[in-house]
């Protein structure tokens, strides 16, 4: 196991390298900073901004290799991810984002994984029973509902709700407010920060994975092996429990695994509508200021999670089913 992490883990890095490095010159080639500097009214002068795009590493007037160059040297060599255009440093702006996209997602997504395969299981032994048929109609609503529609709308209760009480018992804004040293109090304003966006984002994932659990577990359910298991016996709890449920789950891992990028980058509008400085927004700004360092900053995180997810991926695959060989 050991010898094949390793091996997977190698091949990982390689793919990571590569990818991050047409990233970048991608994003020389068509963002443009210079631009950034030359819409102001009046302009500054030319060398000034020679200057400014010279020190964040980002001249367009530079050739593309030595740029490229500069940036895998101080990577590498200092962990340094460079500057943006208002020369305001990525490595900082992008680490603390980070810590707001894992507390915001971490519980989310999680929840979402336990519900949505829960009930993706239990309406799936119950097919056209009418369980099923409420749950996938739920389903089908909270699936056809925008994002934004359903953030507001969770705001909207919350404040209805903060009246009724007469007290403001969740936070629609930010995800900390208290600045004590007092660790229940600390915890107990986190909570009433974050329990609006935690719903906002666990219904659309919960109903992604029960839709998609259902369809893998009824495939399996009509496989041979278990109607094998049926014939010696078992009955069809046991049959699903025993071999169909773990090879349902194979697919819903993979999806999992290779979810957890777009998980921390893909909040956007959750971010937006709960004002939350993630790294979905922030993703969206270096796309709009032309942050070249910026934007391979975030493609590389994302990157990382990605082929971290599919390591994990092979290995519970592996777990999972037995005649997937490591080798």
């Amino acid at each position: 196991m050991i010898k094949y992490i390793a091996k997977r883990v190698a091949n990982y890095i390689i793919m990571l390298f590569v990818a991050i490095s047409m990233t970048y010159f991608l994003a020389s080639a068509f963002m443009d900073p210079r631009s950034n500097y030359m819409e102001r009214h009046p302009a500054p002068p030319v060398a000034s901004i020679n200057a400014a795009l010279d020190n964040a590493n980002i001249n367009d007037q530079t050739p593309i290799i030595l740029r490229y160059g500069r940036w895998l040297k101080n990577v590498l060599f200092h962990w340094n991810w460079g500057l943006a255009p208002d020369q305001s440093p990525v490595g900082a702006a992008v680490s603390q984002r980070i810590m707001a996209s894992v507390e915001l997602v971490t519980l989310a997504t999680i929840l979402g994984i336990v519900i949505g395969v829960g009930i993706g299981v239990y309406t799936a032994i119950r097919q056209y029973k009418w369980q099923d048929r409420a749950l996938n109609m739920v389903a089908t609503f909270f699936l056809v509902i925008p994002p934004a529609v359903l953030g507001l709308f969770v705001v909207l209760i919350a404040i209805s709700f903060n009246g009724l009480v007469g007290s403001r018992v969740f936070y629609v804004t930010g995800l900390q407010s208290y600045q004590g040293s007092n660790p229940a109090l600390w915890l107990l304003d986190f909570l009433q920060h974050i329990v609006l966006p935690t719903i906002v984002i666990t219904i659309p994932g919960a109903v992604g994975y029960h839709l998609t659990q259902r369809t893998y577990l009824l495939d399996t359910m009509n496989a041979d092996y278990v109607r094998t298991a049926r014939a010696k016996g078992l009955t069809l709890n046991q049959a699903i429990r025993r071999h169909a449920l773990r090879t349902s789950l194979i697919p819903t891992t993979v999806n999992v695994a290779f979810s957890i990028a777009s998980v921390f980058t893909g909040a956007v509008i959750t971010e937006t509508v709960f004002a939350i400085n993630g790294l979905g927004r922030y993703f969206v700004t270096t796309l709009t200021t032309n942050d070249i360092n910026g934007s391979v900053c975030i493609a590389a995180f994302g990157g990382v999670c990605t082929l971290a997810g599919a390591l994990l991926a092979d290995i519970f695959s592996a777990w999972l089913d037995p005649r997937i060989r490591l080798s």
